[in-house]
């Protein structure tokens, strides 16, 4: 295929090639990427979003965060309801991609669009393949206790998140670390990664290394009633727990009859000494919870259908007697 240039090429120098680019991909992370991308040499032809959606109380269609992007510069927009829309494909394929570009576009690539391009298609996955495969794996990190984390760029396949690998680099997760500040973390990660790939692309010095598919693991998507807290865990899991579905969907109990976020939490080395789950007591703004080892403070909660607020103020405006089991309905 004849190379594309870009004609700023100087004096001993050799005209560098230029990709024409798809971009895929739908929420805050992919905006992250295509921002990166777009800062480069190389052309996005098109970008594809998923459909506008319905939101907030008014259910208002709202556009995604790479549609409002490419629409700020210009760029194609499409947005089919199925990857497998034959016109889309179609249409596609007239654009004559040398490269699909693919962040969190939530829809699985048929293979007539995985073959469109001349150099195919990558992807930026936010772990550390072959760990932590499918559409959860930011959260799921967290929630299984792991310290790393980080991105894989990788060459889509058939089969999802197996495609052989480009570059890879890690993430530290530590105590503070949450779902919300995770994502902020791998996404910029994510858009550094897609340029260098890119680079080694147009410069034909690619090279791609197989996965390991015995080690691979899996991260489905997240279902909301998994964020209730088991208190029979150890309180270094409830930590997780928390931090794992922080800010979304928020991890959950029972006081009595009121379901109870809690948004903040840090385990202690205060053995429990009560049924997990017990709700101890107070020490200025923390509520002490009794877990299946040692005891876990509690900083911040949310009632239903109220605002934040500190766990002691919340424990103020329900003076019930103490101590009292949390979710005891289990």
């Amino acid at each position: 295929m004849p190379q594309k240039s870009d004609g700023a090429s100087g004096p001993g120098d050799t005209a560098r090639r230029t990709l024409d680019i798809v971009f895929m991909g739908t929420p805050v992370f992919a905006r992250v990427c295509l921002a990166a991308v777009l800062s480069t040499r190389h052309r996005v032809r098109a970008v594809v979003t998923q459909p506008d959606k319905p939101s907030g109380r008014g259910m208002k269609l709202t556009e995604s965060a790479v549609k409002k992007l490419a629409t700020e510069r210009n760029i194609e927009v499409l947005q089919p309801k199925t990857a497998k829309d034959p016109d889309f494909l179609e249409h596609v394929r007239t654009l004559a991609p040398d490269l699909c570009v693919v962040v969190a576009y939530g829809r699985i690539l048929p293979n007539r669009l995985i073959d469109t391009p001349a150099l195919g298609c990558i992807n930026a996955h936010a772990s550390l393949l072959p760990k932590l495969r499918g559409a959860a794996p930011i959260q799921r990190a967290i929630l299984e206790g792991d310290d790393t984390t980080g991105v894989t760029i990788m060459r889509i396949s058939e089969e999802m998140d197996a495609g052989d690998m480009l570059l890879k680099e890690s993430v530290a997760i530590d105590s503070d670390t949450d779902a919300a500040s995770l994502h902020d973390a791998l996404a910029v990660v994510s858009a550094r990664l897609l340029v260098d790939s890119l680079e080694l692309l147009a410069d034909g010095h690619a090279q791609f290394t197989p996965q390991d598919h015995g080690a691979a693991t899996f991260a489905p998507p997240l279902r909301n009633e998994e964020a209730r807290i088991d208190w029979s865990r150890s309180a270094a899991e409830v930590d997780c727990h928390v931090r794992g579905f922080r800010p979304r969907p928020g991890a959950f109990t029972f006081d009595g009859g009121t379901r109870l976020k809690i948004l903040d939490a840090r385990p202690t080395d205060r053995a429990a000494d009560a049924p997990p789950g017990t709700l101890l007591g107070t020490s200025g703004d923390e509520l002490h919870v009794a877990c299946g080892d040692r005891v876990i403070v509690v900083n911040k909660v949310q009632p239903e259908g109220k605002k934040p607020m500190p766990a002691a103020d919340y424990l103020r405006g329900r003076p019930a007697a103490l101590p009292r089991v949390l979710d005891g309905e289990r």
